[in-house]
């Protein structure tokens, strides 16, 4: 048995292909990881994978149909499990045009082989099979201080170009399942931080900036609310929909736990100041205020109850133990963090915050 993992390479999927091949669950499972190792898909995320015959690297763009093709047809797996994406809402503002291409026309290219490959299938395998398909909760839009959180069935408001790029292949997935009878499932995420996280997201950046002794950027006024989800956590939710989901369903995955993003940084500072002090003071010392993005939604809120009530699934991790480990993951992998940092990423960050 065999699964199909896109984007398995990048920091959620990698840490799903690494905790699916570690889950008893599983019962070994192999793993085919077809990823396009762009600046955050990155080889040393799965090192650990070396030599394991269960997993299969492939590098490819999930636009090649072609690829796709063949991939099915050699290896039979019982389902794709959709996580190739470009996700950052900054880059997506200074080069959209990466964003449709990828994140429609890539799961367009791969809804269109899951459905020939479908139509291949016959009795218990054609019964069985899934193409699961991980999304955001941004596509939701903003929500004022007292809204209640996003359920899976609130309108789709997205306002960058990637959640609105994340939308247009939610509705594709919607469509393929409704018009052509294609078995998917859908969950949507809320803010995911852990191990091998690119430090350009929050988190990661504040942890690096932080021991570099440069300044920590925050947006705007800092006030900016996300639920925060352990990326563990997020893997055991996904497997949970994969394994007992509803076809045709849309599943929300979050954490309950909603922090502005200015208490996130204060954390990050309080457990770096206790875990690697620094002889130049308390590093809430380097938060500087930077001019906040274009578009910036205030809040987003997932209410998960509708996993819980339905699979049983609820977050291990609470933000305070999470975030704890993901402090300590980074200080003891100093070396990843460096190997990361590469001239197109000091570059990167050098477009996005020259001129705050």
């Amino acid at each position: 048995m065999t699964i199909l993992v896109t984007g398995g390479a990048g920091f959620i999927g990698s840490n799903f292909v690494l905790d699916w091949l570690k889950d008893d669950a599983t019962q070994g499972e192999s793993v085919v990881n077809l990823d396009a190792l762009t600046y955050a898909g990155n080889l040393r995320n799965l090192a650990s994978l070396k030599g394991d015959a269960r997993h299969r690297f492939v590098q490819g763009d999930i636009c090649d149909c072609s690829l796709v093709d063949r991939l099915l047809a050699e290896h039979q797996p019982r389902a794709i499990v959709h996580f190739a994406a470009e996700s950052h809402v900054d880059r997506s503002i200074h080069g959209p045009g990466a964003f449709i291409r990828t994140n429609v026309e890539g799961t367009f290219t791969l809804l269109e082989a899951a459905r020939a490959y479908w139509g291949t299938l016959q009795g218990a395998a054609k019964e069985a099979f899934r193409f699961h398909h991980v999304s955001t909760d941004e596509v939701y839009g903003s929500l004022q201080p007292s809204d209640p959180a996003f359920t899976e069935t609130h309108p789709y408001e997205p306002n960058s170009p990637y959640s609105a790029s994340k939308a247009a292949s939610d509705h594709l997935v919607r469509a393929w399942h409704h018009t052509y009878g294609l078995p998917v499932l859908t969950t949507n995420c809320s803010n995911n931080y852990g191990p091998y996280h690119f430090p350009e997201k929050l988190i990661p950046l504040m942890i690096v900036n932080a021991l570099a002794g440069k300044p920590l950027p925050v947006y705007g006024d800092g006030q900016q609310i996300r639920d925060w989800l352990y990326v563990s956590d997020h893997c055991s939710g996904i497997r949970a929909v994969l394994a007992r989901g509803r076809v045709g369903e849309t599943y929300n995955i979050g954490g309950w736990n909603e922090k502005p993003n200015l208490d996130i940084v204060h954390t990050v500072c309080a457990l770096l100041d206790e875990l690697q002090p620094s002889a130049q003071g308390p590093y809430a010392r380097l938060i500087t205020y930077v001019k906040d993005r274009p578009g910036h939604d205030r809040r987003y809120a997932i209410d998960a109850r509708k996993i819980e009530r339905e699979l049983g699934w609820r977050p291990a991790e609470t933000f305070e133990t999470g975030i704890r480990k993901t402090v300590q993951w980074y200080l003891t992998h100093q070396d990843w963090v460096a190997e990361v940092q590469s001239g197109s990423y000091r570059d990167w960050v050098a477009a996005n915050y020259a001129h705050r």
